[in-house]
């Protein structure tokens, strides 16, 4: 999520396709109800400037009920919690190398399992530009990236400093290695960093492959279309995850839509869905810091509003399932076929329920289909961009947990807690 308000986006001529309440208003958004959340947190030296961003789930070998989620929040580093949304661990975001120099602010966050016999925490520090890597041993995290650990994407600090970094992240493994997907903050860069054992347990990374995904489009009429932003950056992409049985990745361009590709970055990604406001004129203004839009010629979506968010995958047996999406503009969540060409399904939002408030303005989010405590078939877990109650002067974020099986109920889904197991 940028600071930056402004409509953008639409049309595309590269490959395209297409307990819970009753759906809200008329337009058949089901209403799911929150059962957990986690402690407030608070952009501001008080609060440590933790801004929640992205969640993974952590799955215990043996004990559901140990399971922990690990969350991002910016310069506050990263926070555990229990299946109850209790805060367990705090883990700081490291200090900046010198006085003028950017500190850790981590971004995204993503799990893998058996690097070496160990399972790991994976986290873009889009601050110094790498990454973090954190051991998860019954339900604790330990750092254990390479001191020698490089930059992702540039090769000075000053070159860091201008803030062109590590951003949005999906780890992956096949039969070559352990990866992590980690696209450029401000570019529309993707990179395929391999993870690499180092001494004394530690693990550092390199990166292999990048592939450039367009940074504007021809549009029906035959004219070119380039989204608004400040001048110099490019529509990046943040919200990523990765198919691990057919090693697919898909990559939310924020201003433009939900693309797939192969996880190793070969071939040629194909537009899966794009935003409403693909293809709208907009013209930055530097005084208001914000696009002005011009008239919407109607090549967008009808699914996604911008910004193109947190992308997750419930997976059911024989390859099926659900690719699931943050429409944050309208903080609504598009569900999609995994299989196939990734058909649209439907759509729900995160409303309030038993004092605990809805979702809003959500950047990343998790599912699981296996049970968790007492999640019991599988559990939804979203960044809460507006948490309430609110506290004056204060932004004030958490991370909001809800059952998939409300879910599946409000858009006639299937639950398959047994169809897949994170840890095969």
């Amino acid at each position: 999520m940028r600071p930056l308000s402004r409509l953008f986006l639409a049309a595309l001529t590269i490959s395209l396709v297409g307990g819970a309440s009753l759906p809200a208003t008329g337009n058949s958004v089901a209403v799911v109800e929150p059962q957990v959340e986690t402690p407030a947190l608070y952009d501001d030296e008080a609060g440590g400037n933790s801004n929640g961003d992205d969640p993974a789930i952590w799955v215990h070998p043996s004990k559901s009920e140990k399971s922990v989620v690990v969350g991002t929040a910016k310069e506050g580093g990263l926070f555990v919690y229990n299946l109850d949304g209790q805060q367990i661990q705090h883990l700081a975001a490291p200090a900046a190398p010198g006085p003028d120099d950017e500190g850790g602010r981590f971004n995204n966050v993503d799990v893998t399992y058996g690097f070496g016999g160990r399972d790991l925490a994976v986290v873009s520090d889009r601050g110094r530009d790498q990454l973090r890597i954190y051991a998860i041993a019954n339900g604790q995290l330990t750092d254990v990236t390479d001191p020698a650990a490089p930059f992702v994407f540039n090769t000075t600090q000053q070159q860091v400093n201008d803030a062109e970094t590590a951003y949005g992240l999906a780890t992956w493994k096949d039969s070559t290695g352990t990866y992590a997907l980690v696209s450029r903050r401000h570019r529309t860069s993707i990179g395929l960093v391999k993870l690499l054992p180092k001494p004394n347990g530690k693990v550092g990374y390199q990166l292999v492959k990048t592939l450039n995904l367009p940074p504007s489009f021809t549009l029906p009429n035959g004219q070119s279309w380039t989204p608004c932003d400040e001048p110099g950056r490019e529509p990046q992409v943040e919200g990523m995850v990765v198919d691990q049985e057919k090693d697919v990745l898909y990559a939310a361009q924020e201003d433009v839509g939900i693309w797939r590709m192969r996880a190793d970055l070969t071939g040629a990604p194909v537009l899966v869905d794009k935003v409403r406001e693909y293809g709208v004129p907009g013209t930055y203004d530097p005084v208001a810091d914000e696009c002005t839009s011009g008239a919407d010629p109607g090549y967008g979506g009808q699914h996604l509003t911008a910004d193109a968010e947190g992308l997750t995958i419930y997976y059911r047996e024989d390859g099926k399932g659900y690719l699931l999406a943050s429409s944050q503009g309208d903080n609504t969540f598009a569900v999609y076929r995994r299989e196939g060409s990734n058909a649209y399904l439907g759509q729900f939002m995160i409303g309030s329920h038993n004092g605990i408030d809805g979702v809003e303005h959500s950047d990343g989010s998790t599912v699981l289909n296996v049970p968790l405590g007492d999640f019991e078939e599988g559990m939804f877990i979203s960044h809460d961009g507006a948490n309430t109650p609110t506290t004056p002067d204060r932004e004030n974020t958490n991370f909001k947990f809800a059952e998939w099986n409300d879910i599946a109920d409000g858009l006639d889904l299937d639950v398959d807690p047994d169809g897949w197991d994170p840890r095969d």
